[in-house]
């Protein structure tokens, strides 16, 4: 079988134009950038403001494995069966960061024959949006501490700064960090520290900005610092806004490409769902809404954190109601939950499977809660066996949940066609009536805590005395009524991630909270979660190189 990277590279691509006429995009609304790659112009996203919204149809999965569950890889698939049953639709996906591409995860362009395509392109530099971002961010971090220089007119306590520089990559040495070191001229000695670009505030900020207006509102609302006195000193008060807004005049517009199968798709933003909220950008969601009948887009990791940041975050701010949802599990996956060694995953074991399969159990329960209907599909592997995917299918069926399976890695579009009639089916006859699980007036912790309880099964939550203190602070500064962002290990339904399965008898420790005021919400940090990854022993940076000619190898 190919590689992911030689499929991609042998693909024949329709130029931009050709793909952006299916969904009725002239060339002049496109700003391209190069011949398979381009941006949407504002005046694109205001012509389309009449048109009448699609369908939303939301992908997310079970708790990530290393066997694998091929969220994104299902969602590309899906969009392509729409193709190859005569539907309208579109994909809206996140941009990939180069900090897991270079790391343990590799590239983000789906995979198999359900890709999107350039790429390479897509999986390193693409348009240029990650760059922009880490510039507006420390930007204003440079700006932030040039201020205390020269004489610091705000009164900023160095010891109450809480801006963080970034960088796209995973680099665990920058986590805690001094800066200023030197003589008087390099600046005051202070502690600092670094997240990953996905991180930053600004990303959130640009994934969830209506428009320019919009963006620099919230750009101007990001708090930096304290001072001396406890007042919040912000992003406004340093002069910082129109630069910041400047750097981000052309990332906080849409990218379109396409799948190996000519599917038009707007990829456009990429906070990471552990620790930030973890789906594309509203107006890139939006937009595809006008574009198609069906807009097919996902969240990151697993229910527990991307769809439930998409649903009680994002669909909140944006005014956005999913129309449906696809739980993406695989037999492997759920038989790794039951206790099955990576290496014995591709023999049968019906016990571990039905030990495992309380995993896609909690996470359909969850969703349902959101009153939104649920088709569950099983990405498909050459080890499952009938006797598995019966049980599978009879398992979700019993729980009111739709079933089909996919074969999308392996066959594209076509593979995905008995899933593209399940979301149709369910479409056509089923009604969302889609409501966030909190409501805005409910406190931070009682927030905290219903998500801790009715999402990860925990008992109750613990605080820090310095996360209990900010959630008082935060109160008393009028942003109670922001939703929570929980930064959270993707790997288990709780805190810990070695607990596979459903957990039980557990409670949520939050260690560290502070206020997102330009995203407006407020992230609360649980167990050992890092902003700011560090690569594995062996990082995927050891296997990607290019030829003499100018070809990419290794990328995945």
């Amino acid at each position: 079988m190919k590689s992911d990277i030689e499929i991609a590279q042998e693909a024949v691509m329709l130029p931009i134009t050709e793909i952006a006429k299916k969904v009725n995009i002239s060339e002049d609304d496109l700003e391209l950038y190069g011949k398979y790659k381009a941006k949407l112009s504002d005046e694109c996203m205001a012509r389309l403001e009449n048109e009448k919204d699609g369908k939303l149809v939301l992908v997310t999965a079970i708790n990530p494995t290393p066997a694998g569950e091929g969220k994104t890889t299902t969602s590309i698939g899906l969009a392509q069966a729409m193709g190859q049953l005569g539907k309208s639709a579109i994909l809206a996906l996140r941009e990939p960061s180069l900090g897991p591409c270079f790391g343990i995860k590799g590239g983000a362009a789906g995979g198999g024959y359900a890709q999107v395509v350039p790429m390479e392109d897509l999986n390193l530099h693409f348009t240029g949006d990650f760059h922009a971002i880490t510039s507006a961010n420390n930007l204003l971090a440079a700006i932030l501490d040039n201020h205390i220089q020269q004489g610091n007119e705000l009164g900023i306590d160095p010891r109450q700064i809480v801006w963080k520089r970034c960088l796209d990559m995973n680099d665990r040495v920058l986590r805690n960090i001094v800066v200023g070191m030197g003589n008087k001229m390099d600046g005051m000695v202070r502690e600092d520290h670094f997240v990953i670009t996905v991180a930053s505030e600004i990303m959130a900020i640009l994934c969830l900005a209506d428009d320019m207006h919009d963006l620099k509102r919230r750009l101007g609302n990001i708090i930096v610092a304290y001072s001396f006195d406890g007042k919040p000193v912000t992003a406004g008060d340093l002069q910082a806004t129109g630069a910041m807004a400047a750097l981000l005049k052309d990332a906080i517009k849409p990218n379109m490409i396409q799948t190996l199968e000519h599917t038009p798709a707007l990829v456009h933003g990429g906070p990471f769902a552990n620790i930030a909220h973890g789906c594309n950008s509203v107006r890139a969601t939006k937009m595809a809404m006008k574009m198609a009948d069906i807009c097919i887009t996902e969240a990151g990791f697993g229910a527990d954190l991307g769809a439930e940041k998409f649903l009680d975050i994002k669909c909140r701010k944006a005014g956005l109601k999913p129309d449906a949802i696809v739980l993406v599990a695989t037999i492997r996956a759920l038989k790794y939950n039951g206790g099955v060694a990576k290496a014995d995953l591709q023999t049968e074991n019906l016990d571990a499977l039905k030990k495992g399969i309380v995993n896609l159990e909690k996470h359909i329960e969850n969703l349902q809660k959101y009153k939104v209907p649920v088709v569950v599909t099983l990405n498909s592997f050459i080890t499952d066996t009938d006797a598995e995917i019966d049980f599978v299918r009879d398992f979700c069926e019993s729980r009111d949940c739709a079933f089909a399976l996919s074969e999308v890695w392996e066959k594209g579009g076509k593979g995905g066609v008995e899933l593209a009639n399940a979301v149709l089916n369910v479409l056509d006859n089923k009604t969302s009536d889609f409501e966030p699980i909190y409501s805005d007036d409910m406190s931070l912790e009682d927030k905290i805590e219903t998500i801790a309880k009715e999402i990860y099964g925990a008992d109750g939550v613990t605080y820090s005395p310095a996360a209990k203190k900010e959630l008082d602070r935060i109160t008393d500064l009028g942003m109670g009524n922001f939703p929570v962002c929980m930064a959270k290990t993707q790997y288990s339904l709780s805190d810990d991630a070695k607990k596979l399965g459903r957990p039980e008898n557990f409670e949520i420790n939050v260690r560290e909270v502070y206020v997102s005021a330009g995203a407006e919400f407020v992230v609360a940090v649980t167990g050992a979660i890092m902003t700011m990854p560090g690569l594995p022993k062996k990082p995927a940076a050891y296997g990607i190189d290019v030829t003499d000619e100018g070809v990419i190898t290794g990328l995945f």
